[in-house]
């Protein structure tokens, strides 16, 4: 449920490295090294650049793929996508897939908590003087989903954000990317990739965080096309279906799920911050005055 509220990121500025910074293969870095490497970043501002690659970087390329993800609708684009840039074709095909990927996991997410499930121990523990013991079971008796985010504290609401903000910025530096031997997705790269971390970082990351046990790395290429396809669809209907929950929960009419007797959220749905939340500063103020944010 956490990840439904979160915004996607416009599409950050590549950044690309120095000469003396970039390095031809992607070994561990060490801190020294890390410093190195990210001192030398300098802006990238173009919207558009030469580039050749295999992605989908036009009309024809989007009502190819339409017909594979779903012969019987086929091509449908409402926004005339196909006829703008490639770069614009390349964001909102990065677009998609993210917000698919995060769909899925809200929607996994609110059925979890909808159901009362929860992790058995505290979410704070008392550990820093004056600070309350809550568990996780306190967070789930606030209610449903939405009303369990607003409980939650300043402080584990930040650290959320704050973990977020690195892993879309990691994801959209061309010099992570290029660590891997990838482009960014607006300059031709591959919409939905996201860089590995286990040897990137200054301290140890045994684990990525895309495919972290390594289920991808004996499929062949056919067999990733398929699942790519597959995880679009199941993207684009998990996006439906976390909307549909979140509008249940509102008390609107939606077919086949406002009779499931899903906990009924009085608070606002895309506000980040709650009455739980009025030690942050503007706050209490903005609360004061009715504003939605």
């Amino acid at each position: 449920m956490l990840s439904c509220s979160v915004a996607a990121f416009a599409y950050a500025p590549s950044l690309t490295p120095s000469v003396t910074s970039v390095r031809a293969a992607s070994p561990s870095m060490d801190a020294k090294t890390f410093k190195e490497f990210h001192a030398g970043f300098t802006p990238d501002y173009t919207l558009e650049k030469d580039w050749t690659s295999n992605e989908i970087s036009d009309k024809a390329g989007l009502i190819a793929l339409s017909k594979k993800l779903n012969p019987i609708l086929g091509y449908w684009d409402p926004l005339e996508i196909g006829d703008k840039s490639k770069e614009t074709i390349a964001f909102f095909r990065q677009a998609e897939i993210k917000h698919g990927r995060v769909a899925m996991a809200a929607f996994v997410g609110f059925t979890v908590q909808s159901l009362g499930a929860h992790f058995p121990w505290n979410i704070q523990g008392g550990l820093v003087p004056g600070n309350a013991i809550v568990s996780y079971a306190d967070i789930s008796a606030a209610g449903g989903p939405a009303a369990q985010w607003d409980s939650l504290s300043s402080s584990a609401k930040l650290q959320i954000f704050l973990a977020i903000g690195f892993l879309e910025a990691m994801g959209e530096a061309s010099a992570f990317l290029k660590m891997d031997g990838q482009e960014h997705y607006m300059r031709g790269g591959k919409p939905g990739y996201f860089p590995k971390i286990s040897d990137k970082m200054p301290h140890p990351a045994p684990l990525n965080l895309w495919d972290p046990v390594g289920l991808t790395k004996k499929m062949t290429p056919e067999r990733k096309e398929q699942a790519l396809l597959a995880e679009i669809n199941n993207g684009r209907l998990a996006m439906i279906g976390i909307m549909g929950c979140l509008s249940a929960s509102k008390g609107l009419i939606v077919p086949g799920l406002d009779s499931l007797g899903l906990a009924p959220y009085d608070g606002e749905i895309m506000a980040p911050f709650s009455a739980a939340n009025t030690d942050l500063l503007g706050v209490k103020e903005m609360l004061g005055l009715g504003l939605h944010f």
